[in-house]
Parts: structure tokens; sequence; C-alpha cells
């Protein structure tokens, strides 16, 4: 299978759980005080421009920081879920974008948040995503993303079934030392690396890895 048909795959799984993503999911940084800290403090960091929540979902990170006062907007590659955003965030733009293949601007950014985004993003594919993301950053803008960390319970797979439905989409699982390797590759500068164990019944079991980065 190749790259096109796997993002078809991908954006029509989306597409087939927009709504119950949303119902399930949309109100999750409730049960995560670590994820609203980090993201209270990327809104403050960011403040001086625009924003962008990148595979946006529902729109529910872009919720928090519109809320923190940022200038942010959402993007998705389902259509369905951009659909969705808006009829849940009236007062916050979105658009659909893929990130292998950005349409913004270079330099028009201060800041990107990129929660549970990158998981869809192959090894061999992931430096060259980042330097798309990294090129719509402003210098000294931020990116802020999110991963679910590889190990002995948890591996690459593809899902075919969620919440009852048929779907497509693969998720990978990475190391640290993989993460912080794409990163420097793609010449960011990390500035933050934090791991958490799951919220016990508020997500999937996974240990849970976050990076702070700004373009150099």
């Amino acid at each position: 299978m190749n790259k096109s048909e796997k993002d078809d795959l991908l954006r029509a799984s989306y597409d087939t759980v927009a709504a119950e993503y949303a119902k399930r999911l949309f109100n999750e940084l409730e049960h995560k005080p670590f994820d609203r800290a980090l993201l209270k403090f990327f809104a403050e960091q960011t403040s001086a421009g625009k924003v962008c929540d990148m595979g946006c979902g529902p729109g529910q990170i872009a919720a928090f920081l519109h809320a923190q006062g940022a200038n942010v907007f959402g993007c998705d590659l389902s259509p369905e879920m951009v659909a969705v955003a808006r009829a849940q965030n009236p007062g916050i733009k979105f658009r659909v974008e893929d990130m292998r293949a950005l349409r913004l601007p270079h330099n028009s950014l201060r800041g990107v948040a990129a929660f549970y985004t990158l998981i869809h993003i192959p090894r061999e594919q992931m430096v060259d995503v980042l330097t798309g993301i990294k090129q719509t950053l402003a210098p000294g803008g931020l990116l802020l993303a999110s991963f679910h960390l590889e190990d002995e319970n948890w591996r690459d797979k593809r899902l075919t079934e969620w919440w009852g439905y048929e779907v497509a989409a693969d998720f990978y699982f990475f190391r640290r030392d993989e993460i912080e390797h794409f990163f420097n590759v793609a010449g960011f500068d990390i500035q933050l690396f934090a791991v958490r164990a799951p919220y016990p019944d508020a997500e999937a079991q996974t240990q849970r890895a976050y990076v702070m980065a700004s373009k150099k």
C-alpha cells in the first residue's frame, strides 16, 4: 500500500468516527491536569502571534488555547472532523489541511500544537513532516507535540475497529531517543521533554511524551 492510499484510509477513518470522537473526547482535558498546565504555558509563550492546532480533531485543544487568550485556528486531515470542530467551537476558525503537504505560509506562526497528531506518521516520513511544520513557524516559534511511547505492551498497530466502527488507521509508538533524533535532524532546539504515566480511566493506558521545541 502506498502513501496516498494510507492517507486516504486515515482520512476516511477519522471521517467515520468524528461525531463519536467529539462525544467521548471533547472534554478530555478536564481529566488531564498536566496537559492543561503545559498548554497554558505554551499559550503564554506564543501570545505574540498566531497559533495552529494541527490535527485538531473536534477542536478541544484549540478551545483550551483560545480560552487562554491564544490567537488560534485549527486544521485537520478529516473534513468531517473539521465540520465537527466548527460546530463545537463557533468562535474559532478551522480548515482542512494535510500536515504532510502543508499550504500554510512560511514563517507565519508563533506556535503549533500537535497533540497526538504525529502518531500517524511513519518513521521514514517524520523528519520531512517536522521540517514542513518548522517552515510554517517564525524564527523562535514553538512546536508542542505529544506522542505515545513504545514499550513492551504498546507497539505500532493498525486499528481496524474503533468504538464499533470499521476503520483502517495506523498508529505509531516511538522511543524517546527516536523522537529526540527526529527533532534534532529537522533542525529544532528541544526546550522541554516530559514523560508522564497515563491517567487511569481517562485515556488509553500508554506512557505519554511531550516535546516543546523551538525553530532555530
